[in-house]
């Protein structure tokens, strides 16, 4: 569905200076082959962005430390292509004649439509990306046999289809690749108060090809996948973050060996799960998955400074509020 929206979507664009939409990736449990929610699914896809013609991309790192996690801002500049740094061509600078481009083509740059103050903005940017897609959607073939209803978000454009029997949801984030890696910067929710320029890092892709990776290395009666559903479907009622009972599975999937997964294993398995999960309530302690893993599988590709960083603990706001530690402990 998202791959015919984009191919509709490029065509369209091809002779605008708006962000390049390229092939969607799909992210989250739904893809991951496990859900949390028992009842209508939900598909999360990030659709990475790459300038347009004329235009560059650099990522600026939010130092601001009151704001949790890794932040960025993507600073959209206008690209020198005069004839001294590119021999041989006639073409227009859109760095030092914007106007001349302009009027020449009719269409303003990237820094006129999605951007506030030079960064690009989420907010805009999905106003955009929902807007087309509702005027596109009766060119879709699903058009004609599936119902489309866009639900109200400022930070991901959300689908609902629905075909008078079935029924299912589409997030759609957006997303700039680091350095060639499995990270991103996405647009994904950050808090009530998240600037609109601001792009937090997701490693969502990295995390779905571990458990792609993890699916071709472990045994076909695996119970990894109903172990993790299973726990997060009945500690999610708790109001245990799923993200953390995600991250406590996958280290344990990279620490017992994959014959260990095997159906006749599940209740060993969960029971370590629930154990190491008691010992990082109790140590207020659990330290992100995939920041500062040196020891990920060879496809699963981090940038050097994600690579070298300190792993942030998950638990952090269990060690500053005792009320909140104890309440989880009671939980538990």
């Amino acid at each position: 569905l998202i791959d015919n929206f984009i191919t509709v979507l490029r065509r369209a664009l091809s002779r605008t200076f708006y962000p390049v939409l390229q092939q969607a990736i799909g992210i989250g449990s739904a893809f991951e082959g496990w859900t949390a929610r028992e009842e209508e699914v939900v598909y999360q896809v990030l659709v990475p962005l790459t300038p347009p013609l004329g235009h560059l991309f650099h990522l600026e790192r939010d130092t601001d430390q009151q704001k949790p996690g890794r932040n960025f801002r993507v600073r959209v500049e206008l690209e020198c292509r005069c004839p001294r740094e590119y021999l041989g061509m006639n073409m227009l600078c859109f760095h030092h004649h914007p106007e001349v481009i302009r009027r020449t083509t009719q269409q303003p740059n990237l820094q006129d439509t999605l951007c506030t103050d030079s960064y690009l903005d989420v907010k805009k940017t999905v106003h955009w990306f929902c807007t087309l897609v509702g005027a596109s959607w009766r060119r879709l073939p699903q058009s004609r046999s599936w119902h489309l209803v866009l639900l109200p978000s400022k930070r991901s454009c959300n689908l609902r289809l629905t075909n008078g029997q079935e029924s299912f949801q589409v997030k759609v984030l957006f997303g700039v690749r680091r350095h060639a890696s499995d990270i991103f910067i996405s647009s994904r929710y950050r808090g009530a108060h998240t600037p609109s320029t601001m792009w937090p890092e997701s490693y969502a892709v990295a995390e779905t090809k571990f458990f792609r990776h993890m699916a071709r290395e472990a045994p076909q009666d695996s119970s990894h996948l109903k172990c993790l559903q299973l726990l997060a479907r009945v500690l999610a009622r708790k109001d245990f973050s799923i993200h953390s009972i995600k991250t406590i599975v996958m280290r344990l999937l990279h620490t017992v060996p994959v014959s260990q997964w095997q159906r006749r294993h599940f209740l060993l398995q969960l029971s370590d799960a629930l154990e190491q999960l008691r010992v990082s309530l109790e140590e207020k302690h659990l330290e992100h998955f995939i920041v500062g893993n040196q020891r990920l599988p060879e496809e699963i590709r981090l940038p050097p400074d994600v690579l070298r960083a300190k792993p942030p603990n998950l638990f952090h706001g269990l060690a500053q509020d005792p009320a909140a530690h104890s309440q989880a402990m009671q939980a538990y």
